[in-house]
Order: C-alpha cells, then structure tokens, then sequence
C-alpha cells in the first residue's frame, strides 16, 4: 500500500530496551477533500531512510498495516494497530488526465492576419 501528502512533522530516532530497537515517526497530511493527518513509523535500519526529507515535502510512503493482540494484567484482550513504512520517495506532480503539461503560451508563434483574398483549403 502507498500513502501520499506532505510531510507535517518528523520525529526523532528512538531507541529501547537493550537490544537496540530503534523507530523513528513521520506525520504525512494527505490532499484531499477532509485531509488526514497520519503517523507511520520506521523502523531498526529504515528509521534512516527520513535523513534526506524536510517538513513541507511532498512525498509518497510504501506502509504495512500491523496489528496486535494482548491481554492486560485483568485478562481483557485488547488489539492495537500500527502503520509501518519501508519505503519513502520525493512525489511527483502528476498531470492531470495522464497528459503532458501545456507549455506557456509564449512558446506559440502567434497567427498571421489573414487577407480576405488568402483562402486555406480546409473544406470547413
């Protein structure tokens, strides 16, 4: 799955326990009509792939969804989900319709003014 939007903020590595497990959070707001702003998290070698990214960028996140089950210390299971990245790219402006964008109008040669005596030979 992918996400899309520019980057709101971006968290610092953190380390725990003594194994060294290391994550690192980054809030996307996506573009859209009610925009949503979404945590995904990185984590062990990929919390350093957030290094070459700044706030206001946009960007296109490839995510895992993850999910949990516990049970708490009063045996009710509770289940808690995670969004987890594993790729991050600067995104592309897309044009819209698939086409190519329209070059300036100042890259057109402007028409001559036609004689009423110069006929093109267009049947229309």
């Amino acid at each position: 799955m992918e996400i899309q939007g520019k980057i709101k903020m971006i968290g610092t590595t953190q380390s725990f326990g003594s194994s060294g497990f290391r994550k690192r959070e980054i809030v996307i707001t996506t573009d859209e009509q009610y925009p949503q702003h979404i945590m995904v998290e990185f984590v062990q070698d990929k919390t350093d792939l957030l290094n070459s990214y700044q706030v206001g960028q946009p960007v296109k996140i490839s995510i895992n969804l993850r999910g949990r089950e516990w049970v708490n210390p009063q045996g009710e299971t509770k289940y808690f989900n995670s969004i987890q990245g594993w790729r991050i790219e600067a995104a592309q402006a897309e044009a819209s319709g698939g086409m190519p964008p329209m070059p300036p109008a100042d890259a057109f040669e402007p028409a001559g003014n036609l004689n009423e005596d110069e006929h093109d030979d267009l049947p229309f």
